[in-house]
């Protein structure tokens, strides 16, 4: 009788240990380095150009103005495009706050003479 008291004491003793094991809870996920977060500035940028580069097309195909007008404004974007990537350059490959801040400036005034 002493060996299945000492029997269930023993389950018992290591259920109670089991019971104690306690599993860490899982690492948690870190955020975007400032590399990642300096191109995801760049590729909104470049997002923005190319949206803004359709809504020419829209325009000149919808005879809102001629095509000369619409290549000007290409053009236009496409200078701001290279300003973004000269930027980006000098930076690894992405943008800081303050130079996308800039390009959107330039972004909004040349959204505003596509007539958004």
């Amino acid at each position: 009788m002493s060996r299945i008291i000492r029997a269930l004491a023993a389950c018992a003793l290591l259920s109670s240990v089991a019971a104690c094991v306690v599993t860490p809870p899982p690492a948690p996920h870190p955020g975007p380095t400032p590399q990642q977060i300096a191109d995801q500035r760049l590729h909104q940028v470049d997002g923005r150009i190319d949206n803004l580069a359709h809504r020419v097309d829209v325009h000149v195909n919808q005879g809102y103005y001629p095509p000369p007008q619409g290549a000007g404004l290409h053009h236009r974007l496409e200078t701001i495009r290279q300003e973004a990537h000269d930027m980006a350059a000098q930076h690894g490959g992405g943008l800081s706050a303050e130079e996308q801040r800039v390009l959107n400036q330039e972004l909004d005034n040349a959204a505003h003479a596509i007539g958004e």
